[in-house]
């Protein structure tokens, strides 16, 4: 499967961004889709993750209350709601999907098979 994300740019504190990720390719398979980001000089870290069929929502709980995962399923598309940005959320935000995921392993980048190419978020403070 092929991940494209979109809809990260340059916004100032405070301020609200959508992030999309749509999926596409060979059958849609994939249990989970969630998003990372990976702040300047620092590990890539999880944000959240949706499992696919019942849409329960997973959060990073530090992020827990200013981002919202969510997804259409028609369009094979997971969106990440973003509030009250602040110059920590800087990061390129990538959006990854996983066809044998497990709930023990949602937070772990190793649990997904499918990476899109990431899209940068910059927040000026």
């Amino acid at each position: 499967v092929q991940l494209q994300a979109s809809g990260g740019g340059l916004v100032q504190a405070g301020d609200s961004l959508r992030l999309s990720c749509a999926a596409s390719g060979r059958t849609f398979r994939s249990r989970a889709m969630g998003w990372f980001r990976q702040p300047p000089g620092k590990e890539r870290e999880f944000v959240a993750t949706i499992w696919w069929t019942t849409g329960t929502p997973h959060y990073n709980d530090s992020l827990k209350g200013r981002f919202t995962i969510s997804r259409d399923n028609a369009k094979k598309t997971v969106y990440l709601q973003m509030n009250s940005l602040n110059a920590e959320d800087t990061a390129v935000y990538y959006c990854a999907a996983g066809e044998s995921i497990i709930l023990s392993n949602i937070r772990n980048p190793r649990g997904y098979g499918s990476w899109g190419q990431g899209t940068q978020v910059t927040v000026s403070s």
